[in-house]
């Protein structure tokens, strides 16, 4: 059986952006493979650019796409990746953009193997970083770029994977920008080159920097050793066991399963031994609803007497006050003065101011005096049209009162009845249970036995199985640290033998841009560039045609012109086995061409887009068949249509609508009128 080795570099799987209600998803795979070449076409302003960036993203870009649409439904990013062969999930939150990646083994759709690590994305030189992960991938854990190359005591700064995806990202801004390879900026101009050098292996001081590299994983080396040993010890001393290979938490999963399975068929095999006492348990439920109904009767008649009683007592305490107030009004009138207070006779007519002096007693008064006398000489007068009909009331509250003693009385007399209703119904129900269980228990005596044994093993597998978990997390933990060792021996093994056949740096570079430039011209003849004459990339990498560097040629040229520079290093280094992450991701290629741009009519009768995918299926056939790109393209050739994994278009009537495909053209309309 032939075994391929593992795949170097890095590879993009799937895409998942998670948010609140969905997630979703690209998938760059066929037959779980990863496609050599995807095709993401779409409308304008659909959401194709916005799949390359969260790719970035994912792989420790600094921001994300920050769209309204984004913003609203989308919480997390998700990228499954392959790193030399092997499946990885990478997370990063969406919103603010995150200090931190997730990093775990496995795919999006697989249950985690392994606890995700927590991978900072700065500084991208720290030995923890997403960036040394990405990188040692990529052979180039650990390399440190001078900031001036003809200095030997110059400062040094950390190669960052960032740095690295300029040559694997070609941004829609960066095709046929006259500032292509960053000549408005030195530092950035100047770190390409070094870039470049480095994935090719020909950079300057190539030995110094070889044994600067062997001395820090040297460093590393040490570090992961010790911690490997120290985490050894605390295992043998944790969990003793934990290093016999003890059963992994899979047995005991399935013995649980079988557990389980058991279970249920005994409950099975009991209900069907039992089936011949149908009858008793339908009579005992009968018999136990009736019990129940009794209870509540009971129950409502207890509540009802308690109710009423102080109810009663109430209009008893009611009949009193009544007769106090009839009493009362036989005995004064609290309204007016009727009989005089000294001979008791009644007065022909009640007390008046007379003159400012009281009729009755010829008292001068003074002015709130006699209106008082006056008010209630009135009231006097309206006293008999307010006074209460106590005979009236008290009629009403006695018949009231004996209502409520007679419905009382009933309820008092039928207590006794529904209470010994009520102990007969529980009496009933009592030897219906008991019937029922003197019918079945030989039955089921011997299932209760199995089940209480069952759950006695059920429980004791569950304790194995929670031990058996800490003890895979304790062995990950080894195999963790073991697996660092080993990267950090291999690369310095590695960096060892090259730097033994190391040769003329110079000499090297010269043959690598050679290559390249060599590369370069074929590209532009395959893609019948107009009048193409000379075609070469100098020695600072930038890229000439007929006698002119390339800010010289239209807007359309200088789009040929940047892709043919971007897929000659890709190619170049994919067959050199340069140390490439072994992808390269394109935006609109057909910039400038006639589609989705600005026409140029320089070339547009001389280039035919159908040339551009037609030697990258070959290529990919021929020479880079390991390698995977992938273009987002407003409207790829048919030549190509069975490598478009997605087409947004913009249409409601079509989906996907776009990226985030529940947010439509009827929801910008809304958010535009809000």
């Amino acid at each position: 059986m032939i075994t391929m080795e593992p795949l170097p570099g890095i590879r993009i799987r799937r895409l998942r952006l998670v948010g609140m209600e969905r997630s979703y998803d690209v998938d760059f795979t066929a037959e779980q493979r990863v496609r050599n070449l995807s095709v993401i076409a779409g409308a304008f302003s659909s959401g194709k650019t916005a799949v390359l960036e969260f790719i970035a993203y994912g792989l420790g870009a600094k921001r994300h796409p920050r769209h309204q649409e984004v913003l609203r439904r989308v919480r997390s990013c998700l990228l499954e990746v392959e790193l030399s062969g092997e499946p990885h999930v990478i997370e990063r939150s969406v919103g603010e953009p995150s200090k931190i990646a997730f990093v775990r083994r496995g795919t999006l759709d697989s249950r985690p193997t392994s606890r995700a690590e927590s991978r900072p994305i700065d500084p991208p030189g720290a030995p923890e970083s997403l960036s040394s992960l990405l990188l040692s991938h990529c052979k180039l854990e650990g390399v440190q770029l001078r900031e001036a190359p003809t200095n030997s005591e110059s400062r040094t700064d950390p190669l960052s994977f960032r740095d690295l995806m300029w040559l694997a990202f070609l941004p829609n801004e960066r095709v046929a920008d006259k500032n292509f390879l960053f000549e408005n900026d030195y530092m950035r101009k100047h770190k390409l080159r070094q870039v470049v050098d480095v994935a090719f292996g020909v950079h300057d001081d190539r030995a110094v920097e070889l044994g600067q590299r062997i001395q820090e994983l040297g460093g590393r080396l040490n570090r992961a050793k010790a911690e490997l040993a120290a985490a050894r010890t605390f295992v043998v001393e944790q969990a003793p066991t934990a290093l016999d290979g003890e059963p992994t938490p899979a047995v005991h999963e399935q013995e649980l399963a079988d557990i389980t399975s058991q279970l249920t068929e005994l409950d099975r095999r009991a209900q069907a031994g039992t089936e011949f006492a149908a009858q008793l348990r339908h009579q005992h439920k009968e018999a136990a609803q009736t019990s129940h109904r009794a209870a509540a009767v009971l129950r409502d008649c207890e509540t009802q007497l308690q109710r009423l009683m102080p109810l009663r007592a109430q209009y008893a305490d009611d009949l009193l006050k009544l007769g106090m107030l009839g009493e009362a009004q036989q005995i004064f009138d609290p309204l007016s003065v009727t009989t005089c207070p000294a001979c008791l006779n009644r007065l022909s007519a009640p007390p008046t101011a007379d003159n400012g002096r009281c009729s009755l007693c010829r008292h001068e008064l003074t002015a709130a005096e006699g209106a008082l006398v006056l008010g209630t000489a009135d009231t006097g007068s309206q006293a008999g049209d307010n006074r209460v009909d106590v005979a009236a009331e008290t009629r009403s509250t006695k018949a009231r009162l004996k209502e409520i003693t007679t419905y009382i009385d009933e309820l008092g007399a039928s207590l006794a009845t529904l209470k010994l209703r009520a102990e007969e119904a529980a009496v009933r129900e009592e030897e219906a249970a008991a019937a029922l269980d003197a019918a079945t228990s030989p039955s089921v005596s011997p299932f209760l036995a199995a089940r209480d044994d069952l759950h006695r093993r059920r429980e004791r597998v569950l304790r194995q199985l929670e031990q058996a978990e800490s003890a895979v997390k304790l062995r990950e933990g080894l195999a963790k640290r073991a697996d660092a060792v080993e990267r950090h021996e291999a690369q310095i093994a590695r960096l060892r033998e090259e730097l033994a056949r190391l040769g003329d740096a110079s000499h090297d570079r010269d043959r690598v841009i050679a290559k390249i430039s060599g590369r370069y011209g074929e590209l532009l003849r395959a893609w019948r560039y107009p009048k193409v004459s000379t075609p070469f990339i100098k020695t600072d990498l930038t890229p000439f045609v007929r006698g002119e560097p390339y800010q010289e040629a239209s807007s359309g040229a200088r789009t040929l012109l940047t892709l043919a520079w971007q897929l000659a290093v890709f190619e170049i280094a994919v067959e050199a086995g340069a140390a490439h992450p072994g992808f390269l991701m394109i935006d609109s290629p057909q910039k400038n061409l006639g589609h989705g741009g600005t026409l140029d009519a320089v070339i547009a009768d001389a280039v035919a887009i159908d040339d551009f995918y037609h030697h990258l299926s070959l290529w990919l056939a021929e020479r880079g068949s390991r390698a995977q790109l992938i273009v987002a393209d407003n409207s790829p050739p048919p030549l190509v249509e069975s490598s478009v994994v997605v087409r947004y278009s913009r249409n409601e009537d079509r989906p996907p609508y776009g990226l985030i495909e529940d947010e439509t053209s009827a929801d910008e309309e809304a958010e535009a009128d809000a």
